[in-house]
């Protein structure tokens, strides 16, 4: 017998069918009272046809696999319940659809157990008790220091450049072109700036201003880091003075800062102003040797020119001594007017005769006459050549030619050592002048000044600086203990 097509209940068109064969049952069922529960999966049993209450048999549901975190599998169909038969049938029995088992998965790796809570261990406690020994003591150290022993300190500042004067050569100064013009000079700046910082710098002043009774001011016992211990050597105090004179340098431009700490405004103006002194005169005598060797320069040129020139003017006048000329150009212009005259006079008499000879007969005695007449006068130039050097008679010694050369040459070597002599005379007296002014001086751009107020020592500053590095320190300690225990 074949089962009838079953249609689920709750659909509207079949509700009033699924009513009426369940009417017995549930009358049954309110017969029996409510301490009969129907169990789960149960159907109704085919025996019980002509009994008034149907008997329930309990099929066991089918098992359900354990809870596994997978992949949803496909929906199972709905389990079909028996619907209401017809009247004129017996009630079918309706086995449940058994649902598909899942597809096997793959399996998951192991789950490791959760980390154990952590406990506070020993090496805990070590780490706070480092932290409050590396880290909190020395900044609470540094802070009651800074704000209860520390004394105040008072700044003052001084800056300044050297500069240099470059003059030209002595004989651009006698030709008239000086240049002075102003520029930095470096070198003299970085001489300067050691010598700041050397001991006798530190000794000079220390004399002068007693260093060590103004650094002491505040009291060693009170305040040991910032204070002088009295009276110390000057090793001790060249090293106070390293801390107390901060000395700024600009290669570049070459200036100079200072910056002075005192106890008392007025000791730290009064060092600034001791500092600039002493560097003035540390210039000042730089300048001086080169000036000095600049003198000495000019004077040594100025003696060999005066030695040349007395050499030349001694031999001149031997010159004249001997050939008693004074001055041979002169006396060559008389000569040489006296040979000329005589020449017009030769060609005169020379004229003279010839018309006698044309004119008169050959026995005239003034033909005689003139023919004596231009025989002395041809004797007088031939004399006048010879003085001369003039002719094939003019090879003596003492031709005025050779006269006339001697003393041009003379001349020459006398001209050129007074032109000697006269620029080195000018070279002389221009590095007097410059002897007698400032080539190099200090230019001060800002002179020393007055606090009226504390700014140091920087406590905020300092008490930053000593709780970073206490912190840093205290890291670096705990990193390294945490690594070597972890090599272990």
């Amino acid at each position: 017998m074949n089962a009838p097509t079953t249609r689920p209940a709750g659909t509207p068109k079949d509700q009033n069918k699924a009513e009426e064969p369940l009417a017995p049952v549930s009358s049954a069922r309110s017969q029996a009272g409510p301490s009969a529960p129907r169990p789960a999966g149960a159907v109704e049993s085919p025996v019980a046809k002509d009994s008034a209450k149907p008997a329930l048999v309990a099929t066991p549901a089918p098992a359900k696999p354990a809870p596994v975190a997978a992949p949803p599998a496909a929906a199972a169909p709905p389990v079909q319940t028996p619907t209401a038969a017809r009247r004129d049938d017996l009630p079918a029995v309706v086995k449940p659809t058994p649902t598909p088992a899942p597809a096997p998965k793959p399996s998951a790796p192991p789950v490791l157990p959760p980390a154990a809570k952590s406990q506070f261990r020993q090496r805990h406690f070590l780490v706070l008790v480092s932290f409050l020994v590396m880290v909190l003591v020395p900044a609470f150290v540094s802070a009651w220091y800074l704000w209860t022993r520390a004394a105040d300190q008072y700044a003052s500042s001084v800056a300044f450049s050297v500069r240099t004067e470059e003059q030209g050569s002595a004989i651009a100064s006698l030709l008239g072109s000086v240049q002075l013009g102003g520029s930095s000079t470096a070198s003299d700046a970085e001489v300067l700036y050691k010598f700041i910082q050397s001991q006798s710098m530190v000794a000079s002043l220390d004399e002068k201003l007693d260093l060590r009774g103004i650094w002491s001011k505040a009291d060693p016992a009170v305040d040991p880091v910032f204070a002088y211990y009295p009276p110390g050597t000057i090793e001790d105090l060249l090293d106070h003075w390293t801390r107390k004179v901060k000395i700024f340098y600009d290669n570049g431009t070459g200036l100079i800062e200072l910056r002075v700490l005192a106890f008392d405004p007025a000791d730290a103006k009064a060092i600034a102003e001791a500092i600039y002194a002493e560097s003035t005169a540390m210039i000042n005598q730089l300048s001086a040797i080169a000036r000095e060797d600049g003198i000495g320069y000019a004077r040594d040129e100025l003696d060999l020119a005066v030695e040349r020139l007395k050499v030349a003017r001694t031999a001149l006048t031997e010159f004249r001594n001997r050939t008693q000329i004074v001055d041979p150009t002169v006396d060559l212009q008389g000569q040489a007017g006296l040979l000329n005259t005589l020449n017009q006079q030769l060609a005169a008499a020379l004229i003279e005769a010839d018309l006698l000879k044309q004119t008169t007969r050959d026995d005239d005695p003034r033909i005689s006459q003139a023919e004596r007449k231009i025989g002395v006068i041809e004797t007088r130039i031939e004399d006048e050549k010879r003085k001369l050097g003039i002719g094939a008679s003019g090879t003596g010694t003492d031709a005025f030619a050779t006269l006339v050369g001697d003393y041009e040459r003379l001349q020459v070597d006398r001209q050129f050592a007074e032109q000697t002599y006269t620029a080195a005379l000018a070279s002389y007296d221009g590095a007097q002048a410059e002897a007698r002014r400032q080539s190099r001086y200090l230019a001060a751009h800002v002179r020393p000044t007055l606090a009226e107020r504390s700014d140091f020592p920087k406590r905020l500053t300092l008490f930053g600086l000593v709780a970073l590095f206490s912190f840093l320190l205290w890291s670096i300690t705990v990193l390294v203990g945490y690594s070597l225990r972890d090599r272990r």
